[in-house]
């Protein structure tokens, strides 16, 4: 069993006063100690603006128990969402472990994949060499010249198909300037964190993505790529798709393209896979934030507002009918479902908000890349990177 609190300050000034905001929301009385069992362990998203200002690294130093998360340009928790907030999700439990590390740089001579790879089994080969995680949490800043896709695959094929959920970090700067992992007061553009759980728990994965109606024209087969570099569609350039579509000059814009999701079709029985355009190199490939696989059905898809609210509604709905017998919701929700909102950015998280408040404490925070799996059997999970996604995972 996990006990949950979820916890948040908008003080950027004084450490003092956010730790006392904090603190206050564990421990309403202030009388005794903190209402915290045996193994805790808190889940953080917060504005940059929160780590330039040391409130981030006081607020850990402060608290008795290991924070792990990312950056984010927008969360809410029950009764407040927020551009410049820092939340935090306290898991706590007597019988439930978590288990935190980071890898080494992800940026090094070492493949990305190997080294997640060897954090993982630096983490489960001396404590619990035998023990199998019921859940793994990632957390990774965002890094251009790396593809979420391999962190997630390294992930799964060390671990055998457990399920993995997490994000990718994402501010609102044009650059990515400060699209950090966090972990016990640190932060790291290079580096990711593995959250290891393990216990009697039975985490349930939801996931919006794009309605079949909104897809435009006939799929195409991916017929050459590199990683989320996509060549080919059909044996031909891919800008020649884009011109009978019409797009050959809204390429030239990724902001334009980023309302233009790609979905993927892997063809293993999985529901299909967003990804989201960045840019053309010069020889006019597209790169995508994700990997394209070859033999792969990608279809192009037009993504609104109404979509939005249309699809997370319609998964809210449903995650509420599994809510007996939960302890929790965590949500990452793509930053592309906020700008498709256009002026009324916050109507996601309101609509959660609306939805889940008084029910089940949740924490929501906008995504640079968003990790969950789109089936899960006895046997393994087939964990996906996402973009342009909405998940959850309730436990």
């Amino acid at each position: 069993m996990i006990k949950t609190f979820t916890i948040h300050t908008t003080e950027l000034d004084d450490e003092k006063i956010a730790i006392e905001q904090l603190i206050s929301q564990l421990n309403p009385s202030g009388v005794g100690e903190m209402p915290l069992l045996k193994n805790t362990i808190g889940i953080i998203a917060c504005h940059y603006e929160f780590v330039l200002s040391g409130i981030f690294e006081a607020v850990c130093k402060a608290l008795p128990f290991e924070v792990v998360g990312t950056i984010s340009s927008a969360q809410s928790v029950p009764e407040i969402t927020d551009l410049l907030l820092m939340s935090i999700m306290v898991l706590t439990s007597d019988d439930v472990e978590f288990e935190l590390k980071v890898t080494e740089s992800l940026v090094s001579e070492k493949a990305a994949a190997e080294v997640i790879s060897d954090c993982y089994k630096s983490m489960t080969s001396a404590e619990k060499p035998s023990e199998r995680p019921a859940l793994i949490l990632t957390y990774a800043p965002f890094i251009l010249q790396n593809c979420g896709d391999d962190y997630v695959n390294a992930v799964s094929e060390v671990s055998g198909g457990v399920p993995c959920f997490g994000t990718l970090a994402v501010d609102d700067t044009l650059d990515f300037k400060h699209c950090f992992m966090l972990s016990n007061g640190e932060y790291y553009s290079d580096k990711m964190a593995l959250v290891l759980i393990y216990g009697k728990i039975e985490p349930k994965f939801f996931v919006a993505n794009i309605s079949d109606s909104k897809i435009l024209g006939q799929g195409a087969n991916i017929t050459k790529s590199m990683g989320p570099i996509l060549m080919e569609v059909n044996g031909r350039h891919v800008i020649e798709y884009f011109e009978e579509l019409g797009l050959a000059e809204v390429t030239e814009t990724q902001y334009a393209m980023s309302s233009l999701p790609l979905l993927l079709d892997y063809h293993d029985g999985a529901p299909k896979v967003s990804k989201i355009f960045v840019m053309l190199t010069e020889d006019k490939h597209a790169i995508c934030a994700g990997a394209m696989p070859e033999g792969s059905t990608m279809y192009m898809a037009k993504a609104d507002d109404q979509d939005v609210i249309k699809t997370t509604t319609e998964t809210v709905d449903n995650m509420l009918q599994n809510i007996e017998n939960a302890s929790a919701i965590l949500i990452y929700t793509c930053i592309a479902r906020s700008m498709a909102l256009g002026g009324e950015h916050f109507k996601e998280m309101e609509l959660i908000n609306q939805k889940l408040g008084g029910k089940l404490p949740f924490l929501m925070a906008n995504s640079g890349g968003e990790i969950c799996p789109t089936l899960v059997s006895d046997k393994k999970a087939i964990n996906r990177f996402h973009n342009n996604a909405f998940i959850a995972v309730m436990f």
